[in-house]
């Protein structure tokens, strides 16, 4: 089997969305950072519901962090498919990671962003609580654990858990 390095930054970070939601079995799953990319909160889903997703966009004088997962080739097509990369929502980019752990090697990653932003939305607390869990799950520091929780945040939108309903049952392997 053939494996790649996956970078999450958005609800990626959590095990069990990866695992459960879309049934992803990564091999192995480091905090890692990614120099030159932002993170920000304001891409929008395919269909509108009124809320916002995690996404990184280029910016020399930043880094975002996440976590760095080694999947298989399959894997990482199947992320792709659940976040709509084939459909435009997304696109695959090529990343360097440095994992945070002391003496650890760069290593190339896949990840995902878009051109598709609207500074107009805001993520759902829900959200944000999955993406916070993920990264304190894989212990990233406590102040971009901070950053994350004062993210201005709405409540879930009434749409986005009718959709998302629809979205658990098609992701699902």
């Amino acid at each position: 089997m053939t494996t790649v390095w996956y970078f999450a930054y958005g609800s990626n970070m959590q095990s069990t969305t990866l695992r459960g939601r879309r049934g992803i079995e990564f091999l192995h799953a480091a905090p890692a950072r990614a120099a030159g990319w932002r993170l920000v909160f304001d891409k929008p889903p395919i269909v509108p519901i009124g809320e916002a997703f995690a996404n990184i966009i280029p910016d020399p004088a930043a880094h975002v962090l996440g976590v760095a997962y080694e999947v298989s080739e399959e894997d990482l097509q199947h992320i792709e498919l659940t976040e709509g990369v084939l459909l435009g929502n997304y696109d695959r980019v090529v990343i360097a990671v440095q994992p945070l752990a002391p003496q650890t090697a760069p290593v190339t990653a896949f990840s995902l962003t878009s051109d598709r932003r609207d500074p107009t939305l805001q993520p759902s607390t829900r959200y944000m609580e999955l993406v916070t869990s993920g990264a304190v799950e894989h212990g990233l520091p406590s102040e971009y654990i901070d950053a994350l929780r004062a993210v201005p945040a709405i409540p879930p939108t009434p749409e986005a858990a009718l959709f998302r309903t629809l979205i658990e049952e098609m992701l699902r392997r």
